[in-house]
């Protein structure tokens, strides 16, 4: 693993609070504070004012009888979105593979992130010679090409907000408003979108959301492929596939709670 440079500044209790949670969670039982400060080398007064915070915080447990501590499930709360999000990515790779095979395209998995971002956290590529590549990691605007119409379509902003967000997106031949919209409007009816080349010239994606147990959208999948590979016939097969997975992401990622989703 890389080393990451240490900032210009370290705020030194935050370092000392996640050395004792480190500490802590290899410990194989519970310890005093005399035995936390003295291994950290830490002032014992600053070590039990951390424990203290981290008790208070959840993220540590205090057994009043033993005078020790141990780690709380409150780490494990903390660590939930992380382990689900990589839980999610595990329960959807088949999927995506299975597609890429089937439909001779490469599929994405895409995690809605921060600043209006999604990140592609996972991707499948079929046997083909000629496929669209990406990267792990990659970022693009949420309201950017299909996947951009499926987040729209759920994500509760009205049509002057969507309007001021899809304004700043870069697009090679980009729809006008009227049209985004009235794709938006296709998503919420069938399930998935449609990019006939407006985000890059020459390559069609389709996307289709998952969505949490509030309707929310909180990935999306996408299929990607050259124009000139697909028929009407081909790309109507692989939008009714690539939705029927989706849905039935959706219904497992919320727990049941979510399932009339489209219209058909």
């Amino acid at each position: 693993m890389t080393d990451i440079p240490a900032p210009e500044k370290l705020v030194g209790a935050l370092s000392s609070g996640l050395k004792i949670l480190r500490y802590l969670a290899r410990s194989p039982a519970p310890v005093g504070v005399t035995r936390i400060a003295k291994d950290l080398e830490l002032n014992a007064s600053t070590c039990f004012n951390l424990l203290k915070t981290l008790v208070h915080e959840r993220l540590v447990a205090f057994d009043e009888s033993t005078k020790t501590y141990s780690v709380s499930l409150g780490l494990v709360e903390l660590a939930r979105g992380t382990l689900e999000k990589a839980s999610y990515v595990r329960m959807m790779h088949p999927h995506l593979q299975e597609l890429a095979n089937r439909h001779n395209i490469t599929t994405t998995l895409w995690q809605v992130s921060h600043g209006d971002r999604v990140v592609l956290v996972d991707l499948a590529e079929s046997g083909s010679a000629l496929r669209v590549h990406m990267n792990i990691g990659q970022r693009l605007p949420m309201y950017i090409a299909a996947l951009g119409r499926c987040m729209a379509a759920h994500s509760g902003l009205t049509a002057l907000e969507i309007r001021r967000k899809v304004s700043e997106l870069r697009w090679e031949d980009g729809p006008s408003f009227e049209s985004y919209m009235s794709e938006v409007e296709k998503v919420r009816q069938h399930g998935y979108a449609v990019d006939h080349g407006n985000y890059v010239k020459g390559v069609i994606t389709v996307s289709s959301p998952i969505l949490d147990s509030q309707s929310r959208p909180l990935m999306a999948v996408s299929a990607v492929g050259f124009s000139t590979q697909f028929s009407q016939i081909s790309l109507q097969a692989l939008c009714e596939d690539l939705r029927e997975r989706c849905r039935e992401a959706t219904i497992a990622v919320s727990g049941g709670m979510v399932r009339k989703l489209w219209e058909n």
